[in-house]
């Protein structure tokens, strides 16, 4: 590559044609402060009046020592502010060879096509400064060139501004054969990466990072001789894994972040002996990290951060001494306690958080006296926070949230952390203690997570923070108004989190939240009066389980781009803003149950929705479900349950490709389930409930046929039912994982899981007034967990094709018309822990072995024919009739590899209810690998007496 602006002595003057047209190219720009972003910036085309009449000698000018043809400008970071375009004066420079306008401000020109002109240009580099539109096809003509350089022309709001039309990649490099650098970043391509980019031999470093790329990476650029930089990190759709490593491979960093790569590590990844930075955050990686990683010896960032990969032990780290960064985080690691890392003396970055590491807090951690970034959060540390973390001189962030924590945490130590700006403490048991007097000088913060502390009231210390963005006070045991003076520092917060405190009100009127704030849970707690109107750019707005009334102020159709927006369990009143259908455009999860709204659900949902979840369940709403909703095309869950909705089956909504839980149980729903249209009805449908309704005519069987998920769901999968998305503010990203769970209502006991496994499915069909037979493809359902038919008019007899249901826990068949036998077959089901056919017309001895020893009487009362244990008549065994022979059921097997279909539960007889509620828990995504079980809690509650009313009101 040519080296241009070395010290060279040069013989010849500047041409005079050259000379005016650099004069004229310098006034056609004015110097701007605004231009000179970068802080080495300074305006270098003033200086050339000063620096004599040979233009050879000015900064930035380079000239040819024998012909004195200017060959190099470099005005790069000269805080130039204009317009550029194909008649500037800068296209009669004929011999360059070299051109750098980076980081100066072009006011949005695009980039002129005569550049194709200047042929014999090796060097191009326009980055940073604001160019706009297409790539212009003439830099293909410029087949000298080996550095291009068009990256990171954005606008305000961080948006890319160039473009690249579809397919012109490979136009763009097909004629450069000798780049040597190509840095694209940020323009939109929006294509696959062509094969061609492997031909480059010459290629030592490719940057292509959020361009829209998409389809399988080629493998082949892997290989590339000479390549040592490579970056295609931000492109979502781009798919690929990495290949067999060569010993003599020159990369040196290698960052694939914000991708869908995936696969496992090869062990020839430790061949890579120039690697120094290694980055392969947010992808789909999986598996055992290979001990030959253990060779890379010259790594020093090195970030696998939210992946799938697993292990008990990372045993090559600590051989690994010059690493500078260490990211694990959000993985699947099961460290019994922390591996030591303390030969890592030169470490900054450790980040572990998200994992399932146990054991105690490392004491050895207070000898890595260079870390600037601790982060162990969301894991299962237990014990006492140890008092050497003192010696941690240079930290800036701490943060051990979301562990089994315990002890008290002297709030002073950390205070003598001078340069500690982000403190993260919450949801362990901590007692913070602090000795701080009010007018005592501290550092400001930028973070403090306090949740969970056992704080009896708001810190007076935070009456100083005036520099805090994020503030986390939840679950504590605050008392009493919300005080003024916190609201006053809200200049610059923009996360406020209070749930789950004892929190009745403002201290000074709230009409309009403060404009900063662009997160704000306020859940959980006393609050009474109107809902505080939100500012125009807030992203999340939780105030669920309070006591707020009134209506929904005309404000909220104001907000520009909400992505949560919960007011579930309050006592608001009237209808719902049919602007609510617009914000959807934006909103990721919409929250409204458990108030009082009337009137219709809007028909006003908009097409392009952005809407994960809405949950409109127990309120007062009527009418039919508006036909918009198929606009819909993401929605996972959809809860409409206790209402008095009048409508038929809404087939129309097995449109949504991603609808996972439909629940419309206690409604008006009526009439017949007529067959399914289309092979794509409810492509994902794992919930369904529509029991308590007014439904007729035969089980749905049509349907079953169709549903042909639920045979194939994975049972190793032990992730839950979730939605994913990203808060983004600024440039910082609040990743949000909202979990699904259920609340089941059983003779007055509730069982509460608080998460659903991904292969957790059931149906709940009952009392309504099915008639017909149990369609033997129900059989098909071989994942099927819950299965409730209660309280229909079904005849015939109980399938014995349901005995290949092996993961069924529960089956309530009780107040039909079902008639036979109880099928042997059903022995088989081991997981079996409710059974109920009371009140049917079935006959012969009940099964005896596996779980049927262990049901009670009550489960077959009303069944007049049938005998033996637990019912305390006896059968004569002379005059009962044989079973059916074993080819019926051989018959009725053939069946299951035809169908099948993915549901999950949504009750047990009528006295079992399901509520599917959501968790919102604001932390990074994917927290389902250190979450534990499920969460069982009995007990009683208000519900039970509200369900009554509703049904008298029916």
């Amino acid at each position: 590559m040519i080296s241009f602006f070395q010290p060279t002595l040069h013989q010849q003057l500047c041409h005079k044609d050259e000379h005016l047209a650099l004069v004229q190219f310098k006034d056609s720009f004015v110097i701007e402060r605004h231009a000179c972003a970068n802080p080495f910036a300074y305006p270098k085309v003033d200086l050339w009046k000063f620096q004599g009449i040979d233009c050879c000698s000015w900064e930035g000018i380079q000239c040819n020592q024998y012909t004195g043809h200017v060959i190099a400008l470099n005005l790069s970071s000269s805080c130039l502010f204009g317009h550029i375009n194909s008649s500037s004066s800068l296209f009669r420079l004929g011999h360059l060879q070299y051109i750098n306008l980076a980081f100066n401000d072009f006011n949005y020109s695009e980039i002129p096509p005569a550049l194709g002109n200047l042929s014999r240009l090796t060097y191009l580099n326009l980055s940073n400064s604001f160019f706009h539109g297409h790539v212009p096809s003439e830099i293909s003509k410029l087949s000298k060139l080996v550095k291009l350089d068009l990256s990171f022309n954005l606008d305000y709001s961080y948006q890319g501004l160039l473009e690249l039309k579809r397919s012109d990649l490979n136009s763009l490099i097909h004629n450069l054969t000798k780049l040597e650098w190509l840095d694209l970043s940020l323009v939109h391509i929006n294509s696959p990466i062509p094969n061609a980019l492997a031909n480059l031999s010459s290629l030592i470093c490719l940057r292509l990072i959020q361009c829209g790329l998409f389809g399988k990476f080629p493998t082949s650029i892997f290989q590339l001789s000479k390549l040592e930089y490579l970056f295609v990190g931000g492109n979502w759709g781009l798919t690929g894994s990495f290949p067999e490593f060569q010993f003599s491979n020159p990369l040196k960093v290698l960052s694939v972040t914000n991708t869908s790569f995936s696969g496992e590590f090869p062990s020839s990844f430790g061949l890579l002996s120039s690697l120094k930075h290694l980055e392969v955050q947010n992808c789909h990686f999986s598996g055992l990290l290979p001990s030959s990683l253990s060779n890379l010896t010259d790594l020093y960032f090195f970030s696998l951060w939210n992946n799938s990969f697993k292990g008990s032990e990372v045993p090559f780290l600590s051989n690994l001494t010059q690493l500078r960064h260490v990211a694990l985080g959000l993985n699947q690691f099961t460290f019994s306690e922390i591996p030591s890392f303390a030969s890592l003396i030169h470490l900054h970055v450790l980040d572990l958080s998200y994992n399932l590491v146990t054991g105690q807090f490392p004491s050895w951690l207070a000898n890595l006296t260079q870390l600037t970034w601790l982060t162990l959060r969301w894991n299962m540390l237990e014990g006492q926070l140890p008092s050497s973390i003192s010696r941690l001189k240079n930290l800036v962030v701490f943060d051990v949230g979301f562990n089994n924590l315990s002890g008290t945490v002297e709030f002073d130590t950390f205070i003598r952390l001078k340069h500690l700006k982000a403190l993260s403490f919450s949801s362990n048991t901590f007692s913070l203690q602090t000795k701080i007097v009010t007018n005592s000088t501290i550092q400001k913060f930028v973070e403090l997570g306090l949740g969970s502390c056992n704080l009896g009231g708001f810190p007076n210390f935070l009456r100083n923070q005036d520099q805090l963005w994020i503030l986390n006070l939840s679950s504590n045991k605050i008392h009493g108004q919300i005080p003024k003076w916190l609201l006053k520092i809200c200049a610059n917060l923009w996360f406020l989190d209070l749930h789950n405190n004892f929190l009745t009100s403002f201290e000074e009127s709230l009409n309009v939240i403060p404009s900063s704030l662009l997160i704000l849970d306020l859940s959980c707690n006393f609050l009474i009066g109107s809902l505080p109107i939100p500012p125009h750019s807030m992203l999340m707005y939780n105030v669920s389980k309070n006591k707020f009334n009134g209506e929904i102020p005309p404000q909220f159709c104001s907000m520009i781009s909400p992505q949560i927006l919960d007011l579930s369990h309050n006592n608001l009143t009237g209808v719902i803003p049919k602007c609510f259908g617009n914000l959807s455009k934006s909103l990721s999860i919409l929250n409204l149950e458990e108030n009082n709204f009337l009137g219709t659900i809007p028909d006003t949902w908009a097409i392009g929705s952005e809407l994960k979840v809405i949950k409109l369940g127990h309120n007062n709403l009527q009418g039919k479900l508006p036909k918009s909703l198929v606009n819909c095309k993401i929605l996972e869950l959809l809860d409409l349950s206790n209402n008095q909705i009048k409508d038929t089956f809404p087939s129309w909504l097995g449109a949504l490709p991603q609808l996972k839980i439909i629940i419309l149980h206690f409604n008006g729903f009526y009439g017949a389930i007529s067959g399914a249209e289309s092979d794509l009805l409810f492509p994902n449908l794992q919930i369904i409930d529509i029991s308590h309704n007014e439904f007729v005519g035969s089980l749905p069987m049509d349907y079953f046929k169709r549903w042909n998920v639920m045979a194939n769901l994975d049972g190793k999968n032990l992730t839950y039912l979730h939605a994913d998305y990203n808060i983004v503010v600024n440039i910082v990203a609040a990743p949000y994982h909202v979990l699904y769970s259920m609340t089941i209502t059983n003779k007055g006991v509730i069982r509460e899981y608080a998460k659903i496994f991904e292969i957790f499915s059931a149906i709940d069909l009952s009392c309504n007034k099915f008639t017909g037979e149990i369609p033997k493809v129900v059989g098909n359902l071989t994942r099927l967990q819950l299965l409730n038919l209660s309280n229909n008019i079904l005849i015939g007899p109980i399938p014995p094709v349901l005995g290949f249901l092996k993961n069924l826990e529960a089956l309530d068949l009780s107040h039909n018309k079902l008639t036979g036998r109880i099928p042997s077959q059903l022995t088989q089901l081991n997981f079996l822990g409710v059974f109920n056919v009371s009140y049917n017309y079935l006959t012969g001895a009940i099964p005896k072995g596996q779980q049927f020893n262990t049901f009670e009487s009550s489960s077959f009362d009303g069944n007049v024919g049938l005998c033996g244990m637990p019912l305390s008549k006896k059968c004569d065994y002379s005059e009962s009739k044989a079973l059916p022979p074993s080819s019926t059921f051989e018959q009725d097997s053939r069946l299951l590899v035809e169908f099948g279909w993915k549901v999950v539960l949504l009750g047990y007889g009528c006295g079992f209810l399901v509520g599917v509620v959501i968790g919102i828990i604001v932390f990074s995504k994917r927290q389902e690998w250190f979450l534990k079980t499920f969460r069982v809690r009995q007990g009683r509650r208000r519900g039970i007496g509200t369900l009554s009313r509703r049904i008298r009101r029916r």
